[in-house]
């Protein structure tokens, strides 16, 4: 981690533990939450091996999947990004669909 980020670390870190998702966080028993603030969590998708950014509304419930595989620093530092700019860096991957796929 840079400079930066590592302060946001220090300051945003919590000891992990499992919240609730509702679509795919049932198959682990939730996703491990690493960091917080305000009402958006860090947290470790062992499903995709990587980490994500979500919204929460329910201290305890995530209220967005996503499946990004972001290294710690590369969520650390959208988080950065937002709080100095008010301006989301991030791309946010969703879950397969199903689905006939066309070209």
């Amino acid at each position: 981690m840079n400079p930066q980020q590592a302060r946001l670390w220090e300051a945003i870190r919590i000891v992990p533990h499992k919240w609730e998702e509702k679509s795919y966080g049932k198959l682990g028993n939730g996703f491990w939450i690493v960091a917080i603030i305000g009402a958006t969590v860090i947290w470790y998708n062992d499903i995709e091996d990587g980490f994500n950014r979500s919204h929460y509304t329910s201290f305890g419930t995530m209220d967005e999947y996503w499946c990004n595989q972001d290294e710690l620093e590369m969520a650390l530092q959208h988080v950065l990004n937002f709080v100095e700019t008010g301006q989301e860096t991030r791309t946010t991957i969703g879950p397969s669909m199903p689905g006939k796929w066309s070209r």
